[in-house]
């Protein structure tokens, strides 16, 4: 595998800090290139040599933290709910304004959908309905059930400027998905 270019890895994090500033300004539709150009310090066809629009420069930033969260729960498997979660939440609060632009914000829904998305792969495997509490249970609806509760309350925590510190959150959200699943 080759390495990438430090040149081009520094364009592209500007491009994404562009992005995610411009979108806590003003809504994503109304973002140009030529702000994205003058915000990352970058001619306009630099941006084009990485990205085809503003909607790939948003859908590559989308991808990689969904890959991230992907890779977190490979790691966080073996551990416990509240330990998982914990990951997770650290994660979010460290990378909190991607996070609250995309969640707290009516111009990206897509990523909301992307994170439901994934949060319903990630539960089907941890679902049991084959014993105890969720017997007699139709998967699906554990499933969605659970991922549904988990981004709105992540939803929440942020649209409320994190009321209380991420390790809370954690406890309190993998105590939930202990009980639940």
């Amino acid at each position: 595998m080759s390495k990438v270019d430090r040149r081009i890895l520094k364009t592209q994090e500007a491009l994404k800090k562009a992005v995610i500033e411009l979108m806590s300004e003003k809504n994503f539709d109304d973002i140009t290139i030529q702000d994205l150009s003058d915000r990352a310090n970058v001619s306009r066809g630099t941006i084009y040599l990485h990205y085809m629009d503003k909607f790939d420069l948003l859908d590559k930033l989308i991808e990689e933290h969904i890959d991230e969260l992907r890779k977190l729960c490979e790691s966080a498997c073996q551990l416990d709910f509240i330990e998982a979660t914990l990951i997770f939440c650290e994660y979010f609060e460290s990378h909190y304004s991607f996070f609250s632009l995309m969640l707290a914000s009516k111009g990206a829904p897509y990523f909301r959908n992307r994170f439901l998305d994934f949060l319903i792969e990630e539960f089907r495997k941890e679902v049991d309905i084959n014993g105890g509490k969720n017997q007699g249970l139709h998967e699906e609806l554990i499933v969605r059930f659970v991922a549904s509760a988990y981004v709105g309350v992540v939803e929440w925590w942020f649209m409320n400027d994190k009321p209380f510190p991420h390790d809370v959150l954690a406890r309190q959200l993998g105590t939930l998905l202990e009980r639940n699943i």
